[in-house]
């Protein structure tokens, strides 16, 4: 009798121990699973610090603001700007260019000349309260009816010249280049400053011969407007 219970004593200890077992081992291949997902998942994902923006001494670098935007134009200011129309006057600086002179903001007058064959000496003033430039170019000089221009008497222009308070412009005339005797008489010319002036003016020069006549440049000296041939 003893023995029989002895034996089943034995099997319900057998028994606890097998289920203890196997229950240990359910545990195990639940928590091992569990691992080697996480670990298939580490090893599919780059990572910290792995990375090219990814420093040992310092924290990771951020992209740039506004990635994939288009570039500031490099001519606009800071404040969205840009830089203002003006003549550059070699020091980083930026001056508005003057007014160019018309025929009617001057005061004119001429004088009779006996150097270089005879010329007509041509005097400009710009008028009280007005300052002005005369462009680097020929006067326009026109003769009689048919409106004949003086060529140039120089091979280059000059310089511009700004009129102002006593500054006086000078330009030479010389009516007639030609030696023949023949030509046209009158007694005035027509001054303008370019041929887009408005207003020119009638000058009284005394009786003169015309044959493709010649006219200088503007200058600040009367000396520099004899027009030689």
């Amino acid at each position: 009798m003893f023995g029989n219970r002895n034996r089943r004593k034995a099997l319900l200890v057998s028994a606890a121990l097998v289920g203890s077992a196997l229950l240990m081992t359910a545990c195990q291949d639940t928590d091992g699973s569990g691992g080697g997902d996480a670990g298939a998942g580490q090893s599919g994902s780059p990572s910290v610090g792995s990375g090219p923006s990814a420093s040992a001494d310092g924290p990771a670098a951020t992209p740039s603001a506004g990635a994939g935007a288009p570039e500031a134009d490099p001519s606009a200011s800071a404040s969205g700007g840009r830089e203002g129309s003006g003549a550059d006057t070699g020091s980083g600086e930026r001056e508005q260019v003057g007014q160019v002179c018309g025929a009617n903001d001057l005061s004119w007058s001429t004088r009779s000349e006996s150097q270089a064959g005879g010329y007509i000496l041509v005097m400009a003033k710009a008028k009280s309260g007005i300052t002005c430039v005369l462009p680097a170019a020929l006067p326009t000089i026109a003769f009689g009816s048919d409106g004949t221009e003086a060529g140039p008497a120089e091979q280059s222009v000059g310089k511009a010249i700004t009129l102002s308070g006593g500054t006086t412009a000078y330009a030479g005339v010389n009516p007639k280049t030609t030696n023949t005797d023949w030509g046209k008489e009158l007694d005035s010319i027509i001054v303008a400053i370019g041929n887009e002036d408005a207003n020119p003016v009638s000058l009284k020069v005394g009786t003169i011969n015309v044959d493709k006549p010649v006219v200088t440049n503007w200058h600040t000296a009367p000396r520099d407007a004899v027009p030689f041939s």
